[in-house]
């Protein structure tokens, strides 16, 4: 049998707080600054991996040359005026309690800054001790799908092996990298077949469905291994335009 995962890293965005499509509309006010257009179908697959990623991801490489720094700047500043629009998804917090109450160590770990990740925090209102520590994207050489900042996660609680509550492909070839299982949540909008086909080992619904699992579907998360596909990112995306206005 695998070793028992006595942590769980918990992805933001898409898992516990309903942001992926704030995200959306703030990168497409942030890509019609420089007169980009990227369909926001295209933008909400992108959702899940870091900024450092996405430009390029959605628009080609030519708009990531030229106009890169300043969306990531653009984006900052467009998704801060949405942040009073942010909401818990269903049973976000009661996972957070029912996890700490296992006897589990907690981590959040997020592509997202570390200021959007706070105000998430504040939403949860935890009781001290809920969680043993919180990773942000500006902690990370490297976003989503690659596995840097769940490995600062890991770091600070000194633990090894986890088990991943995410939300896109992106986390599932992240967690798998570092030999960590993913269960998925449905909320961030990638559907069912798509993650349970990039490695996900688990699909449900929502946050408040993982709080719902019986005991012994919750040892079998505890024990599960990752297949070994899942650590080769399964793109949603279409191949990205070669020149900077062709996403117009």
């Amino acid at each position: 049998m695998s070793p028992t995962h006595d942590t769980v890293i918990l992805d933001v965005d898409g898992t516990l707080a309903d942001t992926n499509y704030l995200h959306t509309l703030a990168w497409a006010r942030a890509f019609a600054r420089v007169d980009l257009h990227p369909p926001m179908w295209q933008l909400h697959r992108a959702i899940g991996m870091g900024g450092d990623k996405l430009v390029a991801a959605v628009a080609g490489d030519g708009a990531e040359q030229e106009h890169g720094d300043a969306l990531r700047e653009a984006w900052e500043e467009e998704y801060a005026e949405l942040l009073p629009e942010v909401r818990l998804l269903p049973g976000a917090r009661d996972l957070v309690l029912a996890l700490a109450d296992r006897g589990l160590t907690v981590v959040l770990a997020s592509s997202g800054k570390e200021q959007f990740t706070q105000h998430v925090l504040d939403l949860l209102d935890l009781p001290e001790g809920a969680l043993a520590a919180q990773a942000s994207s500006d902690e990370a050489e490297e976003s989503k799908p690659e596995p840097d900042v769940l490995e600062v996660a890991l770091d600070k609680v000194g633990e090894g092996s986890a088990l991943l509550v995410g939300d896109t492909p992106y986390d599932v070839a992240a967690a798998a990298k570092v030999g960590a299982p993913c269960a998925a949540v449905l909320t961030g909008g990638f559907g069912d077949e798509e993650l349970s086909r990039a490695g996900a080992v688990i699909v449900v619904d929502s946050p408040a469905a993982l709080v719902d699992l019986p005991s012994q579907t919750w040892a079998d998360l505890l024990h599960a291994v990752p297949p070994e596909h899942a650590a080769t990112t399964f793109s949603p995306l279409p191949d990205p335009p070669s020149k900077a206005g062709s996403g117009s």
